[in-house]
């Protein structure tokens, strides 16, 4: 039973977060000595990470809690945040920041995105089986188990949400026929494995020039990329009037509306008229998700706009207010990181370590070879291990005129997700003797 938080209420809790971000900016943008020191070593985005993290660690918030009422039944709540920050805001700032966007710099980034974002699938396709195998030396009974029982089915569901996302890691539970009695657990193994990871991922942005040094990355095109819409955003820089803003915001949340008008006509078809979309044992299932379709349609409207007149709303700040929706997601999401969670089952986190940190390795053993830039390692990842919701955010973190990339290798995560994980389940079933 998860305990109730200090605060429940979401405009309260929403309240909070807004105080950590404004902590944050505020601090770190001091000329106070300690503070200048404090965030040369940790990045602001990390900041504001951590610290709904901590919030939600020492019980004052939580994204969702348990109470038992007068009748003795067990009474589930959730918070909306995090809904409405993925479902609103996410799409908005997707659209504001793909306003600048320059198509041919992004093309001339080249195959290594892809090919780090391809060993990241690989990676996590081969470390379930591989961590079920070196756990099995140390505590075999942590990765055993029979029939619906059996570990390795519900490290599958791991699998999916490592590789695509929700919509696969829903896909994995079906097919695998997992007991969701213990199903739980495998959701908290996800949550804090791979909250952990993103926290080191985004300590490792403010030591980028030092790990690009020593992959000996050429980011030339990266710097281009950024240069492009550096110099194109400082010839039509303007100061925004009133008008501008709300010109803005009209334009970001009239296209998350298409977006998720396009998203629930676009799902509701797939899913009518095809049964291997409406099945959720299909590997086609992905395409009957809302979210995948909100996502991809909110991005190319924002790219179709950047074609157009529109694009000189850049000069008036769409991708700041871009950056503070992504900022806001950011706070959403690291209210789910509660590091008391790691106490409830050690041995299936251990495992989960153990998996995360082959799929880590074989990220910098192919960044090494090919001289990849630390953002395409980065990025790879994320685009696995949490798909659109946060791919873009790490993208982002680099330079705002970058976080569409993480948005189409994000893509990619769902397409392959569900394919990706049967493959690791059935390794990892032979892994574990089953």
């Amino acid at each position: 039973m998860l305990n109730q938080p200090i605060f429940t209420q979401d405009t309260i809790v929403f309240g909070l977060l807004m105080l950590a971000l404004g902590f944050v900016f505020y601090t770190s943008t001091s000329s106070n000595r300690f503070w200048k020191k404090f965030y040369k070593y940790i990045p602001a985005l990390l900041m504001a990470y951590m610290l709904p993290g901590a919030f939600t660690t020492l019980g004052i918030i939580s994204p969702e809690w348990s109470v038992t009422n007068e009748a003795g039944e067990v009474i589930k709540h959730k918070s909306q945040i995090y809904y409405i920050a993925s479902r609103y805001l996410l799409p908005a700032a997707l659209v504001l920041m793909t306003l600048s966007i320059d198509l041919k710099a992004i093309y001339n980034l080249g195959p290594k995105a892809l090919i780090m974002f391809l060993t990241g699938t690989v990676g996590v396709i081969i470390g379930g089986p591989l961590a079920i195998l070196l756990i099995s030396i140390i505590s075999p009974e942590t990765v055993g188990g029979a029939g619906p029982d059996a570990v390795w089915r519900g490290l599958a569901t791991l699998a999916g949400s490592w590789i695509g996302g929700g919509a696969n890691q829903a896909a994995m539970l079906e097919i695998y026929k997992f007991n969701t009695d213990n199903y739980a657990g495998m959701v908290i193994v996800d949550i804090v494995v791979a909250n952990i990871w993103m926290a080191i991922l985004l300590l490792g942005i403010g030591k980028s020039e030092k790990i690009d040094k020593w992959l000996k990355a050429d980011k030339s095109a990266i710097e281009e990329l950024k240069d492009r819409v550096s110099t194109y955003t400082d010839k039509i820089s303007r100061t925004p009037t009133l008008s501008d803003l709300m010109i803005i915001l009209g334009i970001a949340f009239t296209i998350v509306g298409i977006a998720h008008f396009g998203a629930n006509t676009i799902s509701k078809f797939l899913t009518t008229n095809f049964e291997s979309v409406r099945d959720t044992s299909s590997a086609m299932s992905s395409f009957g998700s809302q979210f995948f379709w909100m996502i991809t349609i909110a991005t190319i409207i924002g790219i179709l706009a950047s074609f157009t007149k529109l694009k000189t709303y850049e000069g008036a700040g769409a991708s700041k207010i871009g950056s503070v929706f992504i900022y806001i997601l950011v706070a959403s999401i690291g209210m789910k990181m509660d590091l008391t969670k790691i106490a409830e089952n050690p041995g299936l986190i251990f495992v989960g370590i153990v998996w995360m940190l082959i799929h880590v390795v074989l990220l910098f053993l192919v960044a090494k070879i090919i001289k990849a830039p630390y953002f395409f390692l980065a990025v790879g990842s994320k685009a696995n291990i949490g798909g659109a919701a946060s791919a873009p955010v790490v993208a982002a973190a680099f330079h705002p005129s970058l976080a569409t990339v993480g948005v189409l290798l994000a893509v990619f995560g769902y397409v392959v997700g569900t394919y990706g994980a049967m493959l690791c389940a059935e390794l990892m079933k032979i892994a574990a003797g089953g």
